[in-house]
């Protein structure tokens, strides 16, 4: 009896194990594991991150009544200090708060040179044809402009000498975007949206290309951008928003 017995476990065992080789296995194109795949490997690269709003409906998942960035900051105000690269941390945030978006705090690693969206398509035909390396770039949907092309490089806001820090004209922080129709320059105190993002209306952020390609300097594309941001403004009959660093 002892033998049959262990016949029969032997063979639910085999029943168990073919039942678990033909599960099927998650599927990589799900929401939730996608989600984390993308915001582990913007931190891998380098991008500190921290939760941020998401939609509700058409308004934003914070409290304030007539938010006027609804999905698009931050939920802490700690958001400078509670910006991290810790794969595990990220991972807490990312499964304990499913629907939050992220941002990703410049002028640590990263600075993000953000322009109208046609502008940015236009700048970006240029610069892969000319053979510039050209990091990742993102599309941030909206309408007018609102709708933006995010250009990722690396930071010039960490110099091993501090008086060697610069300010440039087109430096932009989330209280001041709206002083910045064209160029953005987001660099010390600043933030953006990283992939993948909701956004109110059924718009989103994502990547068009992604945190596989290096950070570059960002002197490399800042012509380019800035003369297509040029060609947009005087397009759309706007004036052209002032387009160089200011000098030392």
């Amino acid at each position: 009896m002892g033998s049959e017995s262990g016949r029969v476990k032997r063979g639910e065992q085999s029943r168990i194990s073919q039942w678990l080789r033909r599960r099927p296995k998650p599927s990589p194109e799900d929401p939730e594991r996608a989600r984390e795949a993308l915001l582990l490997s913007a931190a891998a690269a380098g991008l500190p991150l921290a939760p941020a709003a998401h939609p509700a409906g058409y308004r934003c998942s914070c409290d304030r009544i007539g938010c006027p960035t609804p999905a698009r900051h931050p939920l802490s105000f700690a958001w400078q200090t509670q910006s991290t690269t810790d794969r595990a941390q990220i991972e807490r945030w990312a499964r304990n708060q499913p629907q939050a978006n992220f941002i990703t705090a410049t002028g640590m690693v990263h600075d993000v040179l953000d322009v109208p969206l046609e502008a940015g398509a236009s700048a970006l035909d240029r610069l892969l044809a000319a053979g510039v390396e050209v990091g990742p770039v993102a599309e941030s949907g909206g309408t007018g402009d609102q709708a933006r092309m995010l250009f990722f490089t690396a930071t010039r806001g960490t110099p091993e000498d501090e008086d060697e820090w610069w300010p440039c004209e087109l430096d932009c922080h989330p209280e001041t975007m709206d002083e910045h129709p064209g160029l953005r320059w987001h660099c010390r105190g600043s933030y953006v949206l990283v992939p993948p993002a909701a956004l109110p209306g059924d718009l989103a952020v994502t990547w068009i290309r992604g945190t596989e390609h290096p950070l570059p300097d960002p002197l490399t594309l800042l012509e380019t951008l800035t003369d297509a941001c040029a060609a947009y403004a005087v397009a759309a009959d706007r004036s052209p928003s002032a387009a160089w660093p200011l000098s030392r």
